[in-house]
């Protein structure tokens, strides 16, 4: 009995298969499953490409705003403030804390022979900049601020024509109290740093932390301290325990407050795009419906015959059923490898596109970053497949039941 239940099987599965096959006549049919399997493999595909980039694009600059910033920023409510030595070993008490930095966030007019733009000076203590990676794996040339000696971004370099050695001016906005012009001063570029952000590249100036509060005249006061911790994700549950051991005057962020907005943002692009392009495989489902339906109808001789030889209408149920779902499947499997393939790539895609076509597809002045990320979950890839093969098995019910229910005398009868 096991024999025949697994004879009956290969037979149902070598019939599902031949239906698929394309004859002269049913031509039209196989272009719709193949169609079919087109849309579904490109859709899933596209769907797997699109957010692998998405979750590249929200880690990698995640990574880089978190690595320019801290994960606790900890700011005075009425503008600068005193960073003591006790302070800052107080919050170096919390567990998980990596690093607490006092820094000095300001805003300024940089000036090079013919070129002039607007900086934002980012200062610390030589010894924090050195241990902070974001700063210190982004040195291409020379070396970190210190003394009158400062970084500047990589692309200001390049659209200034600033090389190291070079004297450049830095005008502060604040003008003394008894009036008169803005405060300038020269320094010495030592160093050019690419964080790989174009905002940053374009506008950041390290400098020493003692030299800035000198410049900015700021008394040694401070505008912020950054805690940064082990884990990104224990800067908003321990922010209340830095809280509580910094002075009452000063105000407490954690890096979701401060660029929430921002990366809701990206998630928001994402689910849409995703919504977008799901509506793919959703279009090549119903091409399956539409596929299966007009196979019924072509082989509702078949389908009596093998009625009248004994095959129940379960039999002929799993036999459209394979022949549908086999479809989806392949679509499926074909779109997985196609997808995850090409987004471990998007880089070099991203620059034969550029080569061929003289257009940069990810331009950094707009997408922030200078490179295209990707990162492919095997979690969201798993939703995408089961989704897909879901969408097909769906699609093949009703014109599966539909030839269940035939009636083996009306079929034979009107042939």
């Amino acid at each position: 009995m096991a024999d025949r239940s697994r004879m009956f099987g290969i037979l149902e599965r070598w019939i599902a298969f031949r239906y698929l096959g394309a004859r002269r006549q049913e031509g039209f049919i196989s272009v719709i499953a193949g169609f079919s399997f087109l849309g579904i493999a490109l859709g899933v595909a596209t769907l797997i490409i699109s957010l692998s980039v998405f979750n590249g694009f929200q880690r990698d600059l995640l990574s880089r705003v978190l690595g320019f910033q801290g994960h606790v920023v900890a700011m005075g409510q009425y503008g600068p403030f005193q960073a003591s030595d006790a302070l800052v070993e107080g919050v170096r008490g919390v567990p998980g804390v990596v690093s607490v930095m006092p820094s000095l966030d300001a805003q300024g007019l940089l000036s090079y022979r013919d070129f002039a733009g607007g900086v934002l000076v980012k200062a610390l203590r030589p010894a924090d900049m050195a241990a902070r990676p974001a700063f210190a794996d982004a040195l291409v040339e020379g070396t970190l601020a210190e003394g009158d000696g400062i970084a500047i971004g990589k692309r200001m370099a390049d659209n200034g024509r600033i090389k190291i050695g070079d004297r450049v001016t830095i005008l502060s906005p604040q003008v003394d109290a008894g009036g008169g012009p803005p405060r300038s001063r020269a320094f010495t570029v030592t160093g050019i740093v690419a964080l790989g952000v174009s905002e940053f590249d374009n506008t950041l100036v390290l400098m020493d932390l003692e030299t800035a509060q000198e410049f900015f005249q700021l008394d040694g006061n401070v505008t912020a301290v950054e805690v940064t911790f082990t884990d990104p994700a224990l800067g908003p549950a321990r922010m209340a325990d830095v809280a509580a051991r910094l002075p009452a005057g000063l105000h407490v962020q954690n890096w979701q407050q401060v660029n929430g907005a921002f990366f809701s943002f990206i998630e928001t692009q994402r689910n849409v795009v995703s919504l977008i392009l799901g509506m793919i495989v959703v279009v090549a489902a119903f091409n399956i419906i539409s596929g299966m339906i007009m196979m019924v109808q072509d082989k509702g001789r078949e389908i009596a015959i093998l009625r009248t030889m004994g095959a129940g209408r379960g039999t002929i149920l799993r036999i459209f059923l394979m022949s549908g779902a086999s479809i989806g499947v392949a679509g499926t499997t074909a779109g997985l490898i196609l997808g995850v393939t090409l987004s471990g790539h998007m880089e070099q895609l991203r620059q034969l596109v550029k080569a061929a076509t003289g257009v940069d597809p990810f331009n950094s002045d707009i997408y922030f970053l200078s490179s295209l990320p990707s990162f492919t979950d095997p979690w969201q890839v798993a939703q995408v497949a089961v989704a897909s093969v879901a969408l097909s098995l769906l699609a093949t019910l009703y014109p599966s039941w539909r030839a269940a229910k035939l009636d083996p005398v009306e079929a034979l009868r009107y042939e």
